[in-house]
């Protein structure tokens, strides 16, 4: 009798649910929509590192300087300081300087310098500056940013014998100053920095840094018209007022005239660029 053939046992697999493969197809778009977010916002911030200006060295070094001249006029210093250092922290300053401008890369973790590109600073700095004249003028200096705009990131008054300094920017940090009084030297320091820029007249493979052999002009109290101001007890003036009076014997002005203030002399400026220095002209008028 043929044994009765005996069916194979089967077992049907249970059918996978469709559910967990949705969940990660939704997942996996929600990743590919981060990373693309993510370039989003660091492709324009890689493209503006290097999204800088073109322009020329001696115009970012004179706009340095203008806000150097601005804060020495707000804290209304009298002298004048002529450009260059004989001892930096000791002496008057008034000095340029150029530095690098870096590039972060795509993702702004590289630290490479941009060819041809370069940011101007303005150095200045004043010995013998008493409390009298130190104090009021940083705290007028202070309002006097904070009217402009600026942004105080740091201000100390230091108190009898400590140091006093305000740090101000603007411009996301482009554009920043600073400012120190060393009480115990009495010694005064400014500097103004200004954002990164292109030399226009740059050439790949050039030696040095664009604006190194820039060279401020002379740093002096101003009016509102820019004019200098004088200063009442200066050697200068005391030179000049003896100056003017040997020009006046020369020209036979002086005795009751010269006392006469109907006869008053008006002196003229006078250039003191050249070795050798001439008197300066007294020009007579009457009222």
């Amino acid at each position: 009798m043929p044994e009765e053939a005996v069916p194979a046992h089967t077992t049907t697999a249970p059918t996978e649910s469709r559910a967990p493969s949705s969940a990660r197809g939704t997942l996996g778009w929600g990743c590919a929509a981060l990373v693309v977010a993510a370039l989003v916002l660091v492709v324009p911030l890689a493209w503006g590192s290097t999204d800088i200006p073109r322009v020329a060295p001696e115009d970012m070094a004179n706009r340095a300087f203008q806000h150097s001249q601005e804060a020495y006029d707000v804290m209304r210093f009298k002298r004048t300081v002529e450009p260059g250092v004989e001892t930096i922290g000791v002496s008057t300053e008034n000095t340029f300087g150029s530095s690098h401008c870096y590039d972060g890369g795509l993702l702004g973790l590289d630290d490479k310098t941009i060819d041809g590109a370069y940011r101007m600073s303005h150095r200045w700095a004043l010995d013998h500056v008493p409390a009298s004249r130190a104090v009021p003028g940083l705290r007028r200096l202070h309002q006097h940013l904070k009217d402009d705009d600026w942004e105080v990131t740091s201000y100390r008054e230091g108190g009898k014998g400590q140091v006093w300094d305000l740090f101000v920017q603007r411009d996301d940090g482009e554009e920043r100053m600073s400012f120190t009084w060393y009480p115990d030297r009495e010694y005064f320091t400014g500097s103004a920095t200004g954002p990164c820029a292109l030399d226009p007249a740059w050439k790949n493979g050039a030696a040095g840094l664009p604006g190194d052999l820039q060279r401020p002009p002379v740093l002096h109290p101003t009016h509102g018209d820019g004019s200098a101001a004088t200063d009442q007890g200066s050697p200068l003036r005391s030179r000049v007022s003896s100056e003017a009076v040997a020009v006046a014997v020369a020209v036979g002005v002086l005795g009751t005239r010269y006392q006469d203030a109907r006869w008053p002399i008006e002196l003229r400026s006078w250039s003191s660029s050249s070795a050798s220095r001439s008197a300066p002209a007294a020009t007579l008028s009457t009222r």
